[in-house]
């Protein structure tokens, strides 16, 4: 909600929002019972790996219940005499980090075999095959997309790139898992939302998609990019290479991942357009342009993780 109040009154008009629970079975009820819903995008989930590690119950019931919940009221409201309602849609989305971890060549398809290494990673594949599981038993229409890091503007704060970004300004130190060269694929925000969109306008149900940024980096790289690109845009001589901490690895932390993304761009005509070295820079200045909104979130409650946890990656 905090997001939403800076919209212009003109984009509000187009959305309702409803702060409620996805567990919530009856609300979710009244809601269909009030509108009609022809889509569901399911981006709603408990997503830090941290926190999986140290509580994996509410992983379980958000990623999995959750899905499990909006799976049954569609079907409850889209589903009568064995057929579904013409222009419906499910689209879950999931993570690359169902399919485990990779080494240092080959990259995760589509028909990559699950094999998440986390509570988190495991709620998600769990979640992906109980939608699956509503395509192959009652033909719903669903699609499934898996995709890379995602960063860019608004993201919360205990992701690695806002983390860093935010403790820089902060003259904090930044905490880095290990040895640091845990290498990820990013991919900005604004080209996962273009992908999704072009699976849930045009994708066949019960087709699964990877979404990846075709942007390999270590995770001290992306550190230490952001660090010299701070540096050079405040002059802030307490911005430096002496913020990095290197703390105890995480418990079970994947080495690699990797998107292959040739089935969507074969299928769908989509492939990323923002360049990392553009895209990290627009999202460093919007973070410097919008220091009360971090700050803001920071203050309450984010504090309690901010010095404990790096990232999720």
């Amino acid at each position: 909600m905090h997001n939403l109040e800076s919209l212009k009154q003109s984009s509000k008009e187009r959305f309702y929002f409803i702060r409620g629970d996805i567990t919530d079975s009856q609300l979710l009820k009244r809601i269909f019972d009030k509108y009609e819903i022809d889509g569901i995008i399911n981006f709603a989930a408990e997503s830090h790996v941290d926190r999986s590690i140290e509580n994996p119950q509410i992983f379980i019931e958000t990623n999995v219940l959750g899905t499990y919940t909006l799976l049954d009221i569609c079907k409850h409201f889209w589903y009568e005499n064995k057929q579904w309602k013409r222009n419906k849609k499910f689209l879950q989305i999931s993570t690359d980090e169902v399919y485990g971890s990779l080494g240092p060549d080959n990259l995760f398809s589509e028909k990559t075999p699950l094999n998440p290494r986390s509570p988190y990673s495991a709620s998600k594949a769990s979640a992906d095959l109980i939608v699956r599981s509503f395509f192959e038993t009652y033909n719903m229409p669903v699609n499934i997309s898996r995709c890379s890091n995602n960063y860019g503007p608004y993201q919360f704060p205990e992701k690695l790139i806002p983390l860093v970004i935010t403790n820089c300004l902060n003259h904090k130190e930044i905490p880095i898992y290990g040895d640091g060269k845990q290498i990820r694929d990013w991919l900005h925000v604004d080209d996962h939302c273009k992908a999704l969109d072009a699976i849930f306008e045009n994708a066949e149900a019960g087709e699964i998609y990877n979404i990846g940024g075709n942007n390999e980096k270590e995770n001290i790289e992306i550190v230490s990019k952001i660090i010299e690109y701070l540096q050079n845009k405040t002059s802030d001589s307490q911005i430096n290479d002496s913020l990095i901490t290197h703390v105890e690895d995480r418990l079970g932390h994947d080495r690699r991942y990797a998107i292959d993304a040739s089935k969507i761009k074969q299928d769908l005509g989509w492939k990323p357009s923002i360049r990392f070295e553009k895209g990290i820079e627009t999202t460093i200045n919007w973070y410097l342009n919008n220091r009360k909104w971090f700050d803001e979130i920071i203050s309450d409650e984010y504090q309690k993780f901010n010095n404990a946890f790096s990232s999720n990656v």
